[in-house]
């Protein structure tokens, strides 16, 4: 799992770069997407849709594969929650107060402070030294922005796959619905728990959503 959201730097090299090298596999555009006046560089990318975070992870793949045999994916969600949790069982990873969510997490309610607040940033660098890391060592698996997950929706667990792959293509999955995770700097304490579920259009983007990367070893 992605220690750090994909962030401005990474994703604008992507933008810049994937026309000349042949543009995404369902051809659909790429732009460098608007990061609202609150800055770039560390900072995790927005305005993506869950089409484009995967043309990224197949635009990478391409080139660390040939580099040095690296291939990068989305985390299927049970993945995804398995990492938030890093073996806690409590509602976020460091208990369950909202009250603690406060250099924890950023969202809406949890009165944390970072790089850029006063000036009127909604999101946190990603490796904000303000900010503790979970457990094991993933930053902002709570808050920040919202991360597209591989999965089709689903209204519960019944049937999942047992070995924790994506779930894609079932009985009662919809594909044109793909899950979000983690709540974001808009979301209130309560919807940044390990266990809060969300989904989205895969074509949508808007100023909560972005995503991390894992990969197989």
């Amino acid at each position: 799992m992605g220690k750090y959201e994909v962030t401005f730097d990474e994703y604008d090299v992507f933008a810049r770069m994937i026309g000349r090298d042949g543009g995404c596999a369902d051809g659909h555009r790429i732009k460098k997407p608007w990061d609202e006046g609150w800055g770039r560089g560390r900072r995790p990318v927005i305005n993506v849709s869950w089409t484009d975070a995967v043309c990224y992870f197949q635009w990478l793949s391409k080139k660390t594969k040939a580099a040095n045999g690296q291939e990068y994916r989305l985390p299927s969600e049970a993945e995804w929650e398995y990492a938030a949790r890093a073996g806690t069982r409590t509602k976020y990873w460091w208990g369950n107060s909202e009250k603690d969510a406060k250099q924890n997490a950023v969202c809406t309610g949890c009165k944390s402070t970072w790089s850029g607040k006063k000036l009127g940033s909604k999101t946190a660098e990603v490796d904000d030294s303000l900010f503790q890391p979970n457990p094991w060592g993933l930053h902002h698996m709570a808050g920040n922005v919202t991360e597209w997950v591989e999965d089709c929706w689903q209204d519960n667990y019944e049937g999942a796959p047992k070995n924790g792959s994506a779930w894609e293509k079932a009985k009662n999955s919809d594909c044109g619905r793909r899950v979000i995770r983690g709540g974001s700097w808009l979301f209130k304490p309560w919807y940044v728990r390990s266990a809060d579920r969300s989904w989205s259009a895969p074509v949508y983007r808007y100023i909560h959503l972005g995503f991390r990367l894992a990969q197989d070893l």
